[in-house]
């Protein structure tokens, strides 16, 4: 779902309120930084909360989330939320706060980035971290009821917007997979196709038919439009069966964010494709997808490429393009938490788990995309994608997507003022 309308804040509880439908989670022990471009929200930053002791190492922590935030060229303010449970039974949560907020507000101001405001948030209660009238903030402080109740988080639900629970909560946070058993159709429709089609893998045929049948899928899923039942067995096992070869894994990934020529002309620059290429080995058609589903030109508008095409590399890190086709991304982020089932193992699930990771570091959302790669690994340890993405997280990489207000994702594309 996408719109142009503007989500208007009328009170501190409606950006409060924003905060866990645009991260997707309820925030446990973090900061959470939102840049200003004058009266609009910007780029949203979650970070662990620290425990900092220092004078010296809260100065670090604070340029460490200014590096952050000046990713948003065009920010002229800060505000600013705390989440801790700790100190709001004695009434030192504001006091316990203060030193961070402070050293935050000395580094932010170096590069003209004004703190506008900050909040303190707990599992019952919300206050102002500056604020001392009684009247306006009585101790222990606002019932955090009023925040899950604002305006702006009612309309945002209104419109399909969900929290989950945190990923740190062992419950998966965003859906991940789904619970159950797989369909034996499924399973049957998966060896079945691996038969036909996993020897094909350098097969160029082969990959414009698992091209086409993602794009097909993807288009569908993103229009909500639902296929057939009888089909979805089908087409869930052949999916399946894709997720078993990286090449086309990776294949997949790079046409969601840049467009099927990308994919293709990533692929040949890799020598995927084998010079003695085969027949197709199956009927597009029996998945109820047309011989003519692969777009003989790029297949995403609202990517902005301007005719060219990227390297699986460029992609993969999130150089390339300027901006990926973030509805598409989110399509398939779908789609793969419907193709495997909660404690699952193997290959598939690992390569599901891997993708949604992957789409939630090129969304900025740290804490899920690690979520997702942890559960990857237990499904097949040692499965080289994640590893390779777990490395980026451990080194504080933020995708080059995500650190520019206007190419981030921005959940329902509403502007927030």
């Amino acid at each position: 779902m996408t719109s142009n309308r503007t989500l208007s804040i009328h009170q501190p509880e409606d950006i409060l309120g924003y905060i866990p439908h645009m991260l997707g989670y309820w925030p446990e022990d973090s900061l959470v930084a939102i840049t200003m471009q004058g009266k609009l929200l910007g780029a949203t930053l979650r970070v662990d909360l620290p425990n900092l002791d220092s004078q010296q190492a809260r100065a670090g922590f604070a340029d460490h989330i200014r590096s952050c935030l000046i990713a948003d060229e065009e920010a002229n303010g800060v505000v600013l939320a705390v989440y801790t449970d700790a100190g709001w039974a004695d009434g030192s949560v504001a006091q316990q706060a203060i030193p961070l907020l402070e050293a935050l507000q000395i580094s932010l101001d170096e590069v003209d980035l004004s703190v506008r405001d900050a909040w303190l948030v707990g599992r019952d209660f919300w206050r102002s971290a500056y604020c001392t009238d009684l009247g306006c903030c009585p101790l222990p402080g606002l019932p955090v009821e009023r925040i899950k109740n604002s305006r702006l988080s009612a309309e945002l639900v209104y419109r399909g917007s969900v929290i989950g629970p945190p990923p740190s909560s062992g419950l998966g946070g965003p859906q991940f997979a789904t619970p159950g058993a797989l369909d034996p159709r499924v399973l049957a429709a998966e060896s079945r196709y691996g038969k036909q089609i996993l020897s094909s893998w350098r097969s160029e045929l082969c990959l414009d038919a698992v091209l086409a049948v993602w794009h097909h899928v993807l288009k569908r899923f993103g229009s909500d439009d639902r296929l057939h039942p009888r089909v979805d067995a089908e087409i869930m096992g052949f999916l399946r069966t894709t997720l078993r070869v990286p090449a086309w894994r990776d294949a997949v990934a790079v046409m969601a964010a840049a467009g099927m020529e990308s994919a293709k002309s990533g692929a040949a620059g890799l020598g995927l494709f084998a010079e003695d290429d085969q027949d197709m080995t199956f009927d597009l058609q029996e998945l109820g997808v047309p011989v003519h589903a692969i777009p003989a030109d790029r297949v995403h508008p609202d990517v902005n490429t301007s005719g060219d095409v990227f390297t699986y590399g460029d992609v993969l890190l999130g150089l390339q393009p300027d901006m990926p086709s973030w509805s598409t991304l989110d399509a398939l982020e779908q789609v793969l938490a419907g193709l495997c089932v909660d404690g699952e193992s193997g290959v598939i699930p690992a390569a599901a788990l891997t993708l949604q990771g992957w789409i939630s570091w090129c969304k900025g959302r740290g804490s899920v995309a690690h979520a997702c790669l942890s559960q990857a690994d237990a499904a097949q340890p040692g499965y080289r994608l994640a590893e390779l993405l777990m490395k980026l997280l451990g080194q504080g990489t933020i995708c080059a997507w995500a650190r520019c207000s206007d190419t981030a994702w921005r959940g329902y594309r509403d502007t927030v003022a």
